[in-house]
């Protein structure tokens, strides 16, 4: 994970940067722009099962939403910005985006459906920085996917295993379930969803 820049950088600043420095993928964390580690061939199996699973509840319950190749979630503060492995998105609330058309940049959390993290190397990130904005976003539902036990004890118990957080959204704050090998998922974004965590993480095997 590399840094650049000597001093911290607004969310607009980095845009502006990132629009000249594409040949990789940046995030804004607190001012300082980072460059994302490289995914795994195992990290993007994962992230494209369960594009697959959404895409397929999208269609059965013909839901006016969408999962985007790629986009920006901009933080309340001004000073972050990230690109969720997964996000689903309320085609019916873009219009509501002053930001979309033109730079594929999220600035309301209630666009957002539900925001996956697939768990790498910057775990932290995802269990601290991402979980703090996308509730202050009020993003109503945020999926951690630590499908290899790589997160703090604090955050997976001990011994680690592999977990998968869903943290929703209650009276503006996440409350947060857990769920590992035989438990079924339970999403608000997606209550028909029959998918148990171990059928997540062994998407990669």
């Amino acid at each position: 994970m590399l840094q650049f820049l000597s001093k911290p950088v607004t969310f607009d600043q980095f845009i502006s940067w990132y629009t000249e420095n594409s040949e990789a993928h940046y995030e804004l964390h607190n001012g300082v722009i980072v460059e994302m580690p490289k995914a795994t061939g195992d990290h993007s199996e994962v992230a494209g099962f369960l594009v697959a699973e959404f895409n397929f509840e999208i269609r059965r319950d013909q839901k006016s939403w969408l999962i985007p190749k790629e986009c920006i979630v901009k933080s309340e503060n001004e000073m972050s910005g990230y690109e969720p492995d997964v996000i689903v998105l309320d085609r019916s609330a873009l219009g509501r985006e002053p930001r979309w058309k033109k730079e594929s940049i999220i600035t309301l959390g209630t666009t957002v459906s539900l925001a996956v993290e697939v768990v790498s190397t910057n775990w932290r990130d995802d269990y601290g920085y991402k979980l703090v904005d996308y509730e202050a976003l009020l993003i109503p539902e945020y999926w951690i996917v630590d499908y290899l036990g790589l997160g703090g004890r604090r955050y997976i118990g001990n011994p680690k295993q592999p977990t998968l957080s869903v943290c929703q959204l209650v009276d503006g704050e996440y409350q947060i379930r857990q769920f590992r090998g035989s438990d079924r998922i339970e999403s608000l974004a997606f209550p028909q969803l029959d998918l148990t965590a171990e059928q997540v993480f062994a998407a990669h095997r």
